[in-house]
């Protein structure tokens, strides 16, 4: 494989998951970590990418999301528009971070009353803008990669929550392992964000679906509904329904 192919598909998997993990990229494109450092080092210089220790974060998914281009926005934008639909005034909703849930929180009505709890700094600060909705920020130690607030702290005061919904930003989903990620802690907070909630909504965009993290966020039964930019038809999501997931 060429160095400019091996670097687009670098950058495709950074889209779609916002991190990469050097280890991972080696097993999938059959060469050497220093190969992919080299190919991390290159892209972090050329600003398609932030090179950290073992891997690499995407540029999109940073603090000032409006300064950049966020990869797959219209599908995300879709995505927030199907969402909204499942909140009512007065629920209480937990959302954990990432750039979808950005979008969603951009497009809700300004007339909405309802309670919104997250763990996600950049989430907390854009529902600051909204004019009606009550919003809670808990806050702990804040995880770089993810930008959400983890540990026993977090874990503890979700338990003390009971939330109607939780929309779970999803960095992959797979209809036969479940919902998985990449770091221990976030993984934590997800756990507890879903044991929280009367109803867990996962938020993907395609890119997302049929992929697997090494380690395990929950089991698909978890999940009761998965909202992507697809139609609820489209034959890639058949086996989600037949796991019995409703599928908006």
């Amino acid at each position: 494989m060429l160095k400019k192919e091996r670097q687009a598909h670098i950058i495709q998997q950074i889209n779609i998951h916002n991190k990469v993990l050097s280890s991972d990229l080696s097993v999938q494109l059959n060469v050497s970590e220093d190969t992919i450092r080299r190919d991390l080092q290159e892209l972090d210089e050329e600003g398609k990418l932030t090179k950290v220790h073992g891997g690499a974060l995407s540029k999109s998914f940073h603090f000032e999301l409006e300064k950049n281009i966020i990869y797959s926005q219209p599908e995300k934008k879709i995505i927030a528009d199907k969402a909204i639909s499942l909140i009512q005034d007065g629920m209480f909703v937990v959302l954990s971070g990432g750039t979808t849930i950005i979008e969603l929180v951009q497009a809700l009505p300004h007339d909405l009353n309802a309670t919104f709890i997250t763990v996600s700094l950049p989430t907390a600060l854009q529902l600051l803008n909204h004019p009606n909705s009550e919003v809670i920020f808990l806050g702990n130690k804040l995880s770089k990669a993810a930008q959400i607030s983890v540990g026993a702290e977090v874990i503890l005061r979700l338990s003390e929550i009971r939330a109607d919904l939780c929309f779970l930003g999803t960095n992959s989903i797979d209809a036969e392992r479940g919902i998985t990620d990449l770091e221990w802690e976030v993984i934590e907070v997800k756990k507890a964000m879903i044991k929280c909630a009367k109803r867990t909504v996962s938020l993907a965009i395609s890119g997302k679906l049929n992929t697997v993290q090494r380690l395990k966020v929950c089991g698909i039964e978890a999940i009761d509904t998965l909202i992507t930019e697809l139609a609820p038809t489209d034959p890639i999501l058949e086996p989600y329904r037949q796991k019995g997931m409703k599928l908006i």
